[in-house]
């Protein structure tokens, strides 16, 4: 088994790394005190081809993988887990979604300029109803006059305020239950079509979450996501990528934790010597490193599954998701317990990730719900 990066991933780590030293670091806390969306960046991110690293460069992107789109996402998030989850929901949900289920003349119009940078991304699945039971949706889409009129509202939309291009599931055919469920693209400025509330959060200050709203808002019906009907399986499918990219998001702040902590116990003096020194803290980093190792090999693990284009790596996204978001809520933790009464104070970075981290518990499936999938998984290979 070979566990290295090659060159040329080691590389992208290097860039990526330096890009986030420069371009993100002295910003973080004015981002995240002040709520403040970074639109400056946006073009930035663009440029470094950050915005579509999955994607083929016939249609703009990068031409990369799933093992080079988790180290950017880990190496963005080990400074400012906020961008990382803007270019992560950008990426794998909205720009993916269509690539992977769109027809030719949706990647064409669509993909293109996403994974150019040139327009933002979101996706929309989640609605105040329906959180973990995706498939209880109620935001209805029915036919009319040639296409589509959509009718609800979503809720915990990343990128919302800001996306160009939003990606919506919808109620086509309320009695088949989740095979009634069916996937559109929305554009902003379409009439009927407006964000909402911005959410006022705990962490993750600099990346919007919002609602977004459809009122008699109409689609043409070149804008449907596949076959009516499908848009819950399909969603289901968009997740298992996008769990690899919250698990990097994951990875990346624990390792950002760690390397604060780290750093701050050489440094730290009590009783006449470095806190790094004491048996109580060398067991803690002992065993913070040894969490983010494990939740590292996980995650690329998924993520070469992934790159393989072989059958679902669902179960193996769902354990990535899973270890390495509780694993930086961990790391987090202990890191503030190092800093002691200045990790809890806003001029060291560790309690902005104990705040960021716990948002990788919960979104695209709870620790709950990647249990049941990860059970279900292994009781049905059985």
């Amino acid at each position: 088994m070979d566990f290295s990066f090659t060159d040329e991933q080691q590389q992208l780590r290097r860039t990526v790394r330096e890009f986030a030293a420069s371009e993100i670091a002295p910003h973080v806390m004015e981002w995240d005190e002040t709520s403040k969306f970074p639109s400056e960046l946006v073009p930035k991110l663009a440029e470094m081809g950050l915005l579509g690293v999955i994607f083929p460069e016939e249609y703009g992107g990068a031409g990369l993988g799933y093992v080079e789109y988790a180290t950017v996402i880990e190496e963005l998030s080990r400074v400012d887990g906020s961008i990382g989850l803007i270019v992560a929901a950008h990426n794998s949900l909205c720009t993916n979604h269509i690539y992977k289920f769109g027809t030719l003349e949706q990647r064409q119009k669509y993909v293109t300029p996403l994974a150019q940078g040139k327009k933002l991304g979101c996706w929309s699945l989640t609605e105040p109803q329906a959180g973990s039971d995706a498939g209880g949706a109620r935001t209805a889409a029915a036919r009319k006059d040639g296409g589509w009129v959509l009718n609800g509202s979503k809720t915990f939309i990343t990128n919302g305020h800001y996306a160009d291009v939003c990606v919506a599931m919808a109620v086509t055919d309320k009695p088949k239950g989740t095979k009634g469920i069916s996937a559109f693209i929305v554009e902003k400025g379409n009439p009927g079509f407006r964000a909402g509330k911005k959410e006022n959060k705990l962490g993750m200050r600099a990346s919007d979450t919002s609602e977004v709203v459809f009122s008699d808002c109409r689609v043409p019906a070149e804008n449907l996501i596949g076959r009516e009907g499908q848009g819950f399986r399909i969603a289901m499918a968009v997740l298992d990528g996008g769990r690899i990219s919250i698990a990097a998001l994951g990875l990346g702040m624990a390792q950002g934790a760690f390397d604060a902590a780290m750093k701050y116990a050489k440094e730290r003096k009590q009783f006449g010597q470095a806190i790094a020194d004491f048996q109580a803290i060398q067991f803690k980093l002992a065993d913070m490193a040894t969490e983010i190792d494990a939740a590292r090999w996980l995650v690329y693990r998924a993520a070469w599954l992934a790159d393989q284009k072989g059958p679902r790596f669902t179960k193996e996204s769902s354990m990535a998701k899973l270890y390495a978001s509780e694993v930086g809520v961990r790391v987090a933790n202990e890191a503030v317990q190092i800093f002691g009464g200045y990790g809890f104070v806003k001029d060291y970075p560790v309690e902005k990730f104990y705040r960021d981290c716990k948002l990788c518990t919960i979104g695209e499936g709870t620790s709950e719900i990647q249990r049941m999938v990860i059970a279900r998984q292994i009781l049905d290979a059985r």
